[in-house]
């Protein structure tokens, strides 16, 4: 065996007992820093990153239901991956080099918690990989969560918490169904849409189909 070939088994070895132990250490302790938040600071100048952990239960049932209803809802039965999205994704990606979604929640934390913004093949390789870790070590219950705090909601604001705060001045945990739903209308383009943009209506809808019992799915 060559040296190139030991260097790179070792390194491949390494990382994923480092990403295997990450994992496992995030399905309990709050997620301290992302590199998105990293990279939105020093995009923003260097201003002040609005970040603030709230466990599951302190958060309004509005806010978890609002995004399910919004981002995926397939999440409770799903092992991480949509393969209709999937499907959808690769016949639209035939039409041109945008690399379009059809990701998860699931997925959608992977890339949150362990990776990057910019879109690649490689990233998106690497995205499959820690989605597959989470939906081993985690529970929905606990990718919900770790969603509604990493996420970006707003210019260099980071989970609902400090959605929250930012466009009604409430704590999470008081958000209303309309409200919820607002934030949720953001997830998707955060760093150019606003609450009050026309999706809000169209997930209260989503939200009152599915109902609040679906939650128990997750729960």
């Amino acid at each position: 065996m060559s040296k190139f070939i030991k260097v790179c088994w070792k390194i491949f070895l390494w990382f994923n007992i480092v990403s295997i132990f990450l994992v496992i250490l995030y399905a309990f302790v709050p997620i301290p820093y992302t590199i998105t938040m990293f990279t939105r600071k020093v995009q923003n100048d260097w201003s002040s990153t609005n970040y603030t952990w709230k466990s599951y239960h302190e958060i309004s049932p509005n806010m978890p239901l609002a995004l399910v209803s919004s981002e995926d809802q397939k999440f409770p039965d799903h092992y991480g991956f949509d393969l209709d999205g999937i499907k959808t994704a690769i016949e639209k990606n035939k039409n041109g080099n945008v690399i379009r979604g059809g990701s998860t929640i699931s997925q959608q934390v992977a890339k949150n918690v362990f990776l990057w913004q910019h879109k690649s093949y490689f990233r998106k390789a690497l995205e499959a990989y820690y989605t597959v870790l989470i939906e081993i070590f985690w529970s929905k219950k606990r990718i919900l969560e770790v969603y509604m705090n990493v996420s970006e909601t707003g210019i260099n604001t980071f989970g609902v918490e400090e959605g929250a705060k930012r466009y009604f001045n409430i704590s999470a945990v008081n958000l209303t169904k309309s409200q919820a739903a607002q934030i949720a209308s953001v997830f998707p383009s955060p760093q150019k849409w606003d609450v009050g943009n026309k999706r809000g209506a169209k997930i209260m809808r989503q939200m009152n189909n599915l109902g609040t019992d679906y939650l128990k799915k997750i729960e």
